[in-house]
């Protein structure tokens, strides 16, 4: 249930609505209410057989606990209920003008299909602006995990029944942190009736009031069964709308929507001090509540069953729900496929107020006579970079920046400054890499591209470069974003840049110790393509600048190819190769502008005279950090 007041008024009405058929139903069969779908015995056997086949075989219990002798499980009921609510989540409802409006549960029950009330999410425009969040709970030490937030998507399927109160929408298969929806598998759901029986006990996993994620486990008996409705006694309150409600053995037998309030022989609704509750003027709080009531299972697919022909959506709601199997017998949880070892990528999220103490590269850093701003990009490149969620261009982290290409999912570019006198040694103790929340996930080429082949996420700054000054840990963390990696063959990436950096920050001719490096991919339009989505780059270049002993600033450019080893992306006998070559080399193949002098360069010294185009010709072959020209 919502908060808001819209909210409150939609389930006002379905609570009328509600009364309305009970008041019918004693008017056509007096004292009898809504009409039972148990099968009254002629043989009380019946309903005893009906349940029987939704019962494990080696349940010895089982049969005790639906005639109601006893009430022990086997242990296996806790860890199957944990297996159940991994596919509950918390819905933040958002309306189309972007502001919260308050929360719900759903949980899914079908591929990238997710189940709820219609009360919760009534129109596809509340959905659109809308999101789900898995693991909104704590661990079994009492933390909190980290919650993954996912997209709706009602252009794929939205079906919603005011009557009945639910909707089913389609998931983003990944979410904005990059794991995947299939992580949390999802609860099948049985068309058979019998799945419970007055008498019986139900326990819902519900997000109360839009908080953690929590179970009721006592004082849950089923009470009542309708046509359409089940009546219980598990407590809920705001937030559970749209939860799922369990037997014994795990199957949802039905969808919580509302509490049933007390009524006197007017239909007025009453509060606890057995007053009439006057809408409007009393408490809420007040009302007498007498039960919970949930949707049968059974009646949604009855729903969508009758509306399947004509309407395109509904027809694919219930192939998703039937693309599994829907045989009557439990429990219902379709667990996540186990990961492959070696092939996942642990992702993390950092805190919120990290990114607050992003300082970015600084173009003074190697001193006020030497001011060296971020690269240029060429006229025909300005279209492409990708924009951060408040319009900026620049991603600036601990003492690095990145500027990204919204359609290769890389960067065009790193620049890092580097403090040689305070460099610190911080030791590498996890693999865990993030999505940057300030830039679309889209512009970010994530874990999809890394699985499964020998393409390591090469660093573009790397690791130790920026760790140092006080915050040296934070920093070398900042450098495994998505945003500082491109895809390299692990023989590229393992065997290094010859320790460019290091080499330069011990030289002699180093006066300040202190370095800026430039890094990033050359992007062509014959780039392999990989996987039907992805351009890889076949090489990558490194441009380095520093104040050399004379006072003068200095920049050398090194380019490495990986393109014989993207061709198969096996192994091939050949080494790879490190090039030192003109930093108007390196301009020319990638579009970018360094602001260098002319006569900072050592390989355009060394080719002077001789025109441009010689100049860009003039490579280097670097077989030891010996090699390099300064």
């Amino acid at each position: 249930m919502l908060e808001n007041a819209r909210k409150e008024e939609q389930q006002r009405k379905a609570s009328e609505r509600y009364y309305n058929r009970q008041r019918a139903a004693e008017t056509e069969r007096p004292g009898e209410g809504f009409r039972r779908e148990i099968i009254m015995p002629l043989k009380e056997a019946q309903p005893i057989e009906r349940r029987l086949i939704f019962l494990e075989p080696g349940d010895d219990l089982a049969l005790e606990r639906i005639i109601g002798k006893s009430d022990l499980v086997g242990i296996s009921y806790l860890e199957l209920g944990l297996l159940a609510a991994r596919p509950v989540c918390r819905i933040q409802v958002v309306n189309p003008f972007g502001r919260p409006e308050g929360y719900g549960t759903g949980f899914l029950v079908g591929p990238n299909l997710l189940l709820t009330n219609n009360h919760v999410l009534d129109t596809a425009e509340l959905a659109r602006k809308s999101f789900v969040e898995f693991e909104f709970e704590q661990d079994i030490n009492g933390r909190r995990k980290t919650s993954k937030s996912f997209d709706l998507q009602p252009d794929e399927v939205f079906v919603t029944d005011p009557d009945l109160d639910f909707t089913l929408v389609s998931v983003a298969p990944v979410a904005i942190e990059g794991t995947k929806l299939t992580d949390y598998g999802l609860l099948r759901l049985v068309e058979d009736t019998g799945k419970v029986r007055t008498g019986e006990y139900v326990s819902i996993i519900q997000h109360p009031e839009g908080g953690l994620k929590q179970c009721c486990l006592r004082e849950n008996e089923v009470v009542d069964l309708f046509d359409n409705w089940i009546h219980y006694l598990t407590d809920t309150q705001p937030g559970a709308s749209g939860s799922p409600v369990f037997n014994d053995q795990w199957l949802v037998v039905c969808l919580h929507h509302s509490g049933v309030p007390m009524k006197d022989a007017q239909g007025n609704i009453l509060k606890t001090d057995g007053q009439s509750y006057q809408e409007g003027i009393d408490d809420p709080s007040t009302i007498a509540w007498v039960a919970n009531e949930g949707v049968r299972i059974s009646r949604i697919f009855q729903a969508l069953e009758s509306r399947s022909e004509n309407e395109p959506m509904v027809a694919e709601a219930l192939r998703r729900l039937r693309s599994h199997d829907t045989g009557p017998v439990g429990p219902a949880i379709i667990t996540a496929p186990a990961p492959i070892p070696g092939a996942a990528i642990e992702l993390g999220e950092l805190p919120t107020g990290h990114y607050r103490l992003a300082d970015g590269y600084n173009p003074d850093f190697l001193g006020p006579l030497h001011h060296l701003p971020l690269p240029k990009l060429g006229d025909n490149l300005q279209s492409k970079v990708a924009k951060l969620k408040d319009g900026g261009e620049i991603l600036t982290y601990l003492h690095f920046s990145i500027v990204m290409n919204a359609d290769r999912r890389l960067a065009f570019y790193t620049a890092a400054n580097i403090d040689g006198k305070k460099l610190k040694k911080i030791k590498r103790t996890r693999d865990k890499w993030y999505f940057d929340p300030r830039l679309d996930q889209k512009y970010q080429a994530g874990p999809k591209l890394y699985k499964g082949n020998p393409l390591d996420r090469g660093h573009l700054v790397r690791r130790l470069d920026p760790c140092w000054g006080p915050n040296a840990r934070d920093a070398g963390e900042d450098t495994f974003h998505f945003t500082n990696c491109s895809p390299q063959h692990k023989r590229l990436n393992q065997h290094g840049w010859l320790e460019v950096e290091d080499y330069i920050l011990k030289t002699t001719d180093n006066a300040n110790v202190q370095i800026s490096v430039f890094t990033g991919p050359v992007f062509r339009e014959d780039d392999m393509i990989y996987r039907n989505e992805y351009l890889l780059p076949a090489d990558f270049w490194k441009v380095v600048a520093f104040v050399n002993k004379s006072g003068k600033l200095s920049a050398t450019a090194y380019l490495r190819t990986q393109k014989n080893y993207l061709e198969s992306l096996e192994f091939f006998d050949d080494e790879f190769k490190t090039w030192q070559v003109p930093v108007a080399q390196v301009e020319a193949l990638t579009s970018l502008s360094f602001n260098l002098p002319t006569d900072a360069d050592p390989m355009a010294r060394a080719a002077a005279g001789k025109g441009l185009e010689s100049q860009r010709g003039s490579i280097r072959r670097i077989f030891s950090a010996a090699d390099i020209m300064l």
